[in-house]
Order: structure tokens, then C-alpha cells, then sequence
């Protein structure tokens, strides 16, 4: 349970005001007037304003040494009084800028001083070596804690700010996924819907082959939202996540490309080996935003995609000869599958070239270090 600043401000200030009062007999033992009833109000007096002294420490350090140059002027013994000055001076150091806190200081240095000359003391260099020291101290210790305040406040707001990036960065992530997926899927069941609906009264079996395909697509698209969603929600709840689809599986893709009425050709070159998950993931999500692109914006038009493992990368090309540069393909759909590429190859320090080939038709191609050197990461090429 958290305990409010003013509740322990009104303890701190009953703390000394007791300790204060304990204190008063000892006055006549030090040689000094007996504290009396009049003596004892004052000393509630210098003590009570602390209550206040974090919502108005100025006011409250200039009404403390007020009343205790009161209590100074009527004889009494000045030690008794000191520690709520000590603690106002203190608090104004915490919490005001040196401007203000240096002046509230020398008050209390200046009023120490004057309890001096008050009670005649003999002892000047004493009085004044606490005159300067005390208040010195206390300033400094409160300058070192309104010091550290600031950098916990400051500290508090990077996390807040990196809290928010990080948030942005999650629901990018999100978002790229969800458009690699959904894209992908319906664009396939579009197409095959159209068919269907095309062949519905002339060809049953081609009609019942679109379904077909639209059913096991759909089945598709929803098993991988699925494991998407277990993995978003691993770190919660511990939910085991299956793999996420990769590079093993783009004979699958490329079947169901080629049910969606667009030739797709597969090339592998070089031995197959294990991946990097994030590098794996990566590459096969370009090859299925770019074959997307065909299926949407490039009919007719034949895919050819070619994988080809080296020593230290992986280097992925899907390319179609279609009627090259189309404006909707290259500046639409929200920008957001260009860019989920471009974004994933520079994520893992590949590069990426996408645009429209001389010969015509357009080509997406990129290159993924596999190596420990693919940590380091790379500016994307668009060409």
C-alpha cells in the first residue's frame, strides 16, 4: 500500500516536533532558559508549517525561520527549534533550482548567526563554521536528490517512449503479416471464385475443382492466421506454436498459385539447408507477396520462381512476363506489400531489388545473408 506525500509529510513533521519537545529540559542543563509553555507553543509553530512543506516548500521555509527567529528573539535555547529549518532548507534544495534553494540556505545560516549574537556566545568561530556548514550540507543533499528526481523522471519517459516504438514496431509486424497472409489467400480464392462462377452451368467438374481449391485455400489461410496469433500470444500464455511456414513449403504455394490460373515454374539450385526462422520466414513471405502481385495484377502472365542456396546467402528471384510496369502494381494496395518487403530484407540485412525487367514482365529478387554476418543489417535496393 502506498502511503500518500502528505501523510508522510505530517509524520515527518509530528517525528520532529516530538524529538523537539523531548529535547526542551535539556535547555536549562546547557545553561540556557528553561523552556516554558510560551516556549513549547513556538516550537509546534516552527514545526507545524512542514505538513505543507512539498506542496509550498518556499513559503514553508520562509514561515519556519520566521517563527524561529521568534523563538530566537524571546531567549529561548535556538538548538531546540533547528531541525525543522534543517528539513525546510533541505526541501527547497529538492525542489526548486538553486536560485531560489541558495537564498533559502543562507537564511538559515544567516538566523544561526543571529541566535548567536542573541545569546552572546563566546564562541564565534563555532557558530560560524555551522552557520556555513549546515545549511551548505543540506543544500547539497537536497540539490543531489532533486538531481536524481530528475533523471528518474527522464529515465521514466525513455521507457515510455521505447514502450511506444516498440508497441508501433509490434503492430507493423502485425499488420505485414496479416497483409502477406489475407492477401495472398484471396487473391487465390478470388480468382477461383470468379472461375467457379464463370464455369457454374457449363463445366461441373472444373466448377467443383475451384471449389476445391477455394476450400483448401481458405483452410490454409486460416491455420496460418491461427499459428500467427499463437505465436503473437507465446510470451503470455505459453501457448506452443507450430513452425512457421518457410522455404520448405513453396511447392505448396507455387500448386496453389497454379490453381489460381497463373503457370508457376520452381527452381531450386544448390544443396537445402536449414535456415535462420526469421530469415527462412522472410524469404517466403516475398515470394508470396510477389506472386500475389501476379495473381492480382499480371493475368495471363506466367511466374517462374528460382531459389538458389550459396555458402553465406540465400537469394530468392520471382519473376513473370507480363505487360511490365502497371501504376496500380508498383504504387497501390496501400503501398504495404512493397514495403512489407522492402522492410523485411533491410530486418535481416538483405538486399532487394524490385521493378519492371527490360524484356518486359517484372522481377522481384532477393538476397539474404545466412552467415553470423547477418546480424549486421543492410540498406534494401529498389531498382
Amino acid at each position: 500500500m502506498r502511503i500518500r506525500p502528505l501523510a508522510v509529510d505530517v509524520l515527518i513533521a509530528a517525528a520532529l516536533t516530538s524529538v523537539a519537545v523531548l529535547l526542551g529540559p535539556e535547555a536549562a542543563r546547557q545553561g540556557q532558559h528553561s523552556l516554558d509553555a510560551t516556549a513549547y507553543a513556538l516550537v509546534v509553530l516552527v514545526h507545524l508549517p512542514l505538513v505543507l512543506r512539498s506542496r509550498a516548500p518556499v513559503v514553508v521555509c520562509c514561515l519556519v525561520h520566521g517563527t524561529w527567529l521568534v523563538y530566537i528573539t524571546a531567549g529561548y535555547w535556538p538548538v531546540v527549534c533547528s531541525f525543522g529549518p534543517m528539513l525546510a532548507v533541505y526541501t527547497v534544495a529538492s525542489l526548486r533550482p538553486s536560485r531560489i534553494s541558495v537564498p533559502c540556505a543562507a537564511l538559515m545560516g544567516a538566523t544561526w548567526i543571529y541566535a548567536g549574537a542573541v545569546n552572546h556566545t563566546d564562541s564565534w568561530p563555532s557558530v560560524v563554521g555551522q552557520a556555513v556548514v549546515y545549511p551548505a550540507v543540506l543544500w547539497r543533499f537536497g540539490v543531489v536528490a532533486r538531481h536524481l528526481a530528475e533523471l528518474t523522471r527522464q529515465l521514466r519517459r525513455e521507457q515510455a517512449e521505447r514502450a511506444r516504438r516498440e508497441v508501433a514496431e509490434e503492430r507493423g509486424r502485425i499488420a505485414r503479416e496479416l497483409h502477406d497472409v489475407v492477401a495472398h489467400h484471396m487473391s487465390v480464392i478470388s480468382v477461383q471464385t470468379g472461375l467457379a462462377r464463370f464455369v457454374f452451368d457449363t463445366d461441373r467438374q472444373m466448377t467443383r475443382t475451384a471449389l476445391d481449391t477455394i476450400d483448401a485455400t481458405g483452410r490454409e489461410a486460416l491455420e496460418e492466421l491461427r499459428r500467427m496469433l499463437l505465436v503473437l500470444r507465446a510470451d503470455d500464455d505459453g501457448a506452443p506454436a507450430g513452425p512457421m511456414p518457410g522455404l520448405a513449403r513453396l511447392d505448396e504455394m507455387a500448386a496453389r498459385v497454379r490453381a489460381g490460373g497463373v503457370p508457376v515454374s520452381l527452381t531450386a539450385e544448390g544443396t537445402p539447408r536449414a535456415l535462420a526462422p526469421g530469415v527462412d520466414l522472410c524469404a517466403y513471405r516475398v515470394v508470396q507477396e510477389a506472386l500475389t502481385n501476379v495473381v492480382k495484377h499480371a493475368p495471363g502472365a506466367r511466374a517462374e520462381v528460382r531459389l538458389r542456396y550459396e555458402p553465406h546467402q540465400v537469394t530468392v528471384s520471382v519473376t513473370d512476363d507480363g505487360e511490365g510496369v502497371i501504376p496500380d502494381r508498383v504504387g497501390t494496395d496501400g503501398g504495404h506489400g512493397l514495403l512489407g518487403m522492402r522492410e523485411r530484407a533491410k530486418l535481416y540485412g538483405g538486399q532487394i531489388s524490385i521493378g519492371p525487367q527490360e524484356q518486359g514482365g517484372f522481377a522481384v529478387r532477393l538476397t539474404l545473408p545466412t552467415s553470423a554476418r547477418a546480424a549486421v543489417q543492410g540498406d534494401d535496393a529498389a531498382t
